[in-house]
């Protein structure tokens, strides 16, 4: 604040500083250097015995010097002021920029990281370019509202209260009139204000909506590519920015209106300060020619800051409209989240059990429905049933991507929410049907989150994801760009980046989610054989749509609508009249007769 009130002070006196020793220089009376002991007494008014002294202290500082001295000082004067008014505003405008654009990266980290603690189900009910446009329109929004006020706001406003005290060294009365009319003024802005707060918050979620048509047309731009669906698109894209568009015209129309009616209504005021004080200079002869003018002219300088003040106003609730909704996101609280004294885990000792579980999503039927299942330490269980039989949510509430709203999960006898998330999390490698890759080098989407990892382990893990000999084919071998999603691999390619990236985590617990049922035969022979050796003596959750790779999990696990309907071998399951074995002689209808049933 300190800098730009002096900036502010040095702004003025460019005009005002100099005005005593001016008016010194010119006029051939001088005031006297020691000014009357009955005008500084009580009852004389404040303010002209303010004026008087400060041309008191001119005079002593020019005393003895000649016309020509005094000129020279009045240059020298109006340089260093000058000089001044530049240093500081050079200094306002970089801690401006410096603070701004730190507030702005501060908002930004914040909004990612609250992004990182809030769990899966609110990115379900989001869409992925609303969310984008908070952290990036939204808080550039914001930004731009902090500029001005950093600026506009904070020097007009020092200017106005400057302006303001000038007013009542010159004529108390007037300037009591000039401060009656504000609320007048404020009352207009703050009308204006409310509905420019309206109009920026919907052109907001107007440009959420246009990075969420881009940005799922990126993602899929395969599909959109395939279907010939590019006009539609195109068409799309246009009615969303049209949209924007008009909500943006809306805002600026009521937003323009601000700086029009301000001067309008400070002419209007300043005309009837000029008709009554013109006729106290006139009849009464309360307030004297100059000093009549010279209050004009500081009146008339004051419309300028005001005008700014209006126009900022916009901006600035364009910023609150942003700011609200920023810290709609920022307020959400993760309803998934470590309980107090939560402990750490390294291993499963024991096992995992569900216990009475029932799940849905928010707003929804039961996806899962009295749960009782238990997976021992080394056990590989496949869990196999029709689409939708709540398969991967099951999985799901493992890692606690999301908590069952009824029973719990547990961990050799804890339950999950009372386990520190990171250390459950890590626990675990998950390879699912949607391989995620990043738009980086084979080597660092293998050593995700373990960037320090010793080269022999990195081409270890690839080994035995049987991924090593076609990294090598690359063209630059494990240092080559993927793409983003890893375009540039095929389906088996990914997968097998996925399966080396959860063997160099070396888990406690595996879980294959559909991890084959993209692939050709070729790939999926290659994924299965690495899935195989894998998962040898180890905790694992396999789900699978194709049954031939599950007939040598310990155990299968058959669910239908929700619930757990078998449970057994691959022999016993297929000795029971029951769903496991209608699936898979619908998948086997041309080999079943070789099966042996007894």
């Amino acid at each position: 604040m300190a800098i730009p009130f002096v900036e502010t002070i040095f702004s003025s006196s460019e005009t005002t500083a100099v005005a005593p020793q001016a008016n010194s220089l010119l006029n051939k009376s001088r005031v006297p250097e020691r000014i009357d002991r009955e005008i500084l007494k009580p009852k004389a008014a404040f303010f002209e015995r303010l004026k008087l002294k400060l041309e008191s202290k001119t005079n002593q500082l020019i005393r003895g010097k000649t016309k020509r001295q005094t000129l020279k000082h009045l240059c020298l004067v109006l340089a260093l002021a000058v000089f001044l008014k530049n240093l500081f505003g050079y200094l306002h405008a970089y801690l401006i920029v410096h603070v701004e654009e730190g507030v702005a990266r501060d908002f930004r980290n914040n909004l990612y990281e609250h992004f990182q603690n809030l769990p899966l189900s609110y990115f379900d009910k989001n869409r992925a370019g609303v969310l984008i446009s908070r952290v990036t329109n939204d808080v550039g929004v914001l930004n731009r509202s902090l500029r001005v006020v950093f600026t506009t706001l904070v020097q007009d406003l020092l200017l106005v209260f400057l302006y303001l005290g000038i007013l009542l060294v010159l004529s108390w009365r007037l300037t009591l009139f000039v401060i009656a009319v504000l609320p007048v003024t404020l009352w207009i802005i703050a009308k204006i204000g409310l509905k420019l707060r309206k109009y920026s918050a919907r052109a907001q979620g107007r440009m959420a909506d246009i990075t969420s048509v881009l940005q799922e047309t990126i993602s899929g731009i395969r599909v959109m590519k395939a279907f010939a669906m590019e006009r539609f698109e195109i068409a799309k894209f246009r009615q969303a920015t049209q949209r924007y568009f008009n909500t943006v015209m809306k805002r600026i129309r009521v937003g323009k209106l601000a700086s029009p009616v301000t001067e309008f209504w400070g002419t209007a005021v300043g005309l009837l300060l000029l008709f009554y004080g013109g006729l106290q200079v006139l009849e009464g002869g309360v307030l004297a020619p100059k000093e009549f003018i010279g209050f004009l002219v500081v009146l008339f300088s004051l419309t300028d800051p005001l005008k700014r003040l209006g126009r900022a106003n916009s901006q600035i609730q364009e910023g609150l409209a942003a700011g609200e909704r920023i810290f709609e996101v920022l307020d959400t609280r993760p309803s998934i989240q470590n309980s107090r004294n939560a402990l750490s885990i390294r291993e499963i000792k024991e096992g995992i059990r569900f216990v009475d579980v029932w799940f849905r999503y928010e707003n929804g039927k039961n996806v899962l429905k009295h749960i009782e299942l238990e997976i021992k330490a080394g056990e590989t269980l496949a869990l196999v049933g029709p689409t939708g039989s709540g398969k991967s949510t099951l999985v799901d509430l493992i890692p606690r991507f999301y908590d069952p709203y009824r029973g719990r999960v547990e961990i050799d006898g804890i339950d999950l929410r009372k386990i520190e998330l990171g250390s459950l999390r890590r626990l675990m490698g998950i390879v699912t049907q949607e391989t995620i890759l990043f738009n980086d080098t084979v080597w660092n989407n293998i050593a995700y989150g373990v960037p320090q990892m010793p080269e022999e382990k990195v081409i270890q893990a690839a080994k035995a994801a049987n991924a090593h000999d076609f990294i090598l084919k690359l063209p630059q071998g494990y240092q080559t760009l993927i793409g983003d999603r890893g375009v540039r691999l095929s389906g088996g390619e990914r997968q097998r980046l996925a399966i080396a990236r959860a063997i160099l985590k070396n888990p406690g617990l595996l879980i294959f989610d559909e991890a084959t049922s993209a692939l050709d035969t070729e790939a999926e022979l290659l994924v299965q054989e690495a899935i195989t050796r894998l998962i040898k003596g180890r905790t694992s959750i396999v789900i699978a749509h194709r049954l031939s790779t599950v007939q040598s999990a310990d155990r299968i696990v058959v669910l239908d609508n929700g619930q757990i309907v078998q449970q057994g071998s691959h022999q016993q399951l297929m000795k029971e009249d029951g769903l496991y074995r209608i699936l898979y002689r619908k998948q086997f209808r041309d080999n079943s007769n070789r099966e042996d049933f007894d």
